[in-house]
């Protein structure tokens, strides 16, 4: 598996965003109102540009969160990649658009283009897919395809607002993904008002790692950017650090998946740290729940549901008193 994949896969269980839609399992819109129209349109990616002439009926999606970002405008693809380790079709964020659909996969850790093929789809959306060139090839020879929109050469990791407007373009909804768009970003910012503390603190968001190293995500990781989001400041750029290394995690805040509180504080060494001790740390645990993957999807509407999770954890982590006990997700 390529290095690229394998840090999406690695702790945040990605696969790893809300609107009325029809049962069935077809793509389709909430009403017929909802398209902007305007095409043809253009989308620079990866791989160079990708023109959509007509506003799509069987919409794949490739990569490990476009699925919700489509949901979010009221289209159910007809096929989509599966999840790494996450039980993503229980996904609580996304019930409610789903309306009890069950989408078919076309693969998981590997696409499946075969399967792909034969969904006979009008439009195959992977922004952030981690396809390499000869897949992208291969899936452009069947339909439209749009590839990675950042996070390649010096390209910097798209963000939720990005992929969310590159998504309603490709499926004539610009407008429906504006509003929505506006609406998230209005939520982060009250949150961040009604918690003013959270203004430039230091964070660190840490996976422990099943060889006992901890990746600390920076900038460059769309699971990161959801704290920025909030006010709080995190690293450039997401780095492995080794255990005597920890220090590194001793920032004012401390956000750390994979393991429980309980298994983390029998390691002296995350023990000793200021950040545990004084109970700034909020413990999300294993990669297979609910919070960690709402990070890894980094959707509309995953986003909108990792607010409300996180926000009364981080505000006992940042209310200055050791004696605040941080909640449980």
């Amino acid at each position: 598996m390529k290095k690229s994949v394998q840090l999406v896969a690695a702790g945040a269980s990605v696969l790893a965003l809300a609107v009325g839609c029809s049962s069935d399992n077809t793509t389709a819109t909430s009403d017929g109102s909802g398209s902007d129209a305007g095409f043809p349109v253009t989308i620079e990616h990866k791989f160079g540009e990708t023109v959509v002439d007509a506003e799509p009926t069987r919409v794949v999606t490739i990569g490990f969160n476009e699925q919700d970002f489509a949901l979010a405008l009221g289209v159910k693809p007809v096929a989509t990649r599966g999840n790494l380790s996450y039980d993503y079709r229980q996904r609580p964020w996304a019930q409610e658009a789903l309306g009890g659909t069950e989408i078919p996969e076309v693969g998981s850790t590997d696409l499946n283009l075969e399967q792909i093929a034969a969904q006979a789809p009008d439009l195959i959306l992977g922004p952030y897919s981690f396809i390499d060139q000869g897949q992208y090839d291969q899936l452009s020879g069947m339909a439209p395809t749009i590839a990675d929109i950042g996070g390649y050469d010096n390209v910097p990791a798209a963000t939720w607002q990005e992929e969310f407007a590159v998504v309603g373009e490709a499926l004539g909804k610009s407008q429906e993904a504006q509003d929505q768009t506006a609406a998230l970003e209005q939520k982060f910012a009250t949150t961040e008002s009604d918690n003013p503390q959270f203004t430039g603190k230091s964070l660190s968001l840490a996976f422990v790692m099943d060889d006992g190293s901890y990746l600390l995500l920076g900038k460059d990781d769309i699971r990161a950017l959801f704290f920025t989001d909030l006010g709080f400041e995190i690293p450039d750029a997401s780095e492995t650090i080794s255990p005597e290394n920890l220090g590194r995690l001793d920032t004012d805040v401390l956000v750390i998946a994979g393991q429980s509180r309980e298994q983390l504080q029998t390691n002296p060494l995350i023990a000793a740290l200021d950040v545990v001790k004084q109970d700034r740390t909020v413990y999300i645990g294993s990669f297979s729940t609910d919070l960690p993957s709402a990070l890894g999807y980094s959707s509309p509407l995953s986003l909108d549901y990792a607010i409300d999770g996180f926000t009364p954890m981080l505000a006992a982590a940042t209310d200055d008193d050791p004696s605040t006990v941080v909640p449980a997700p």
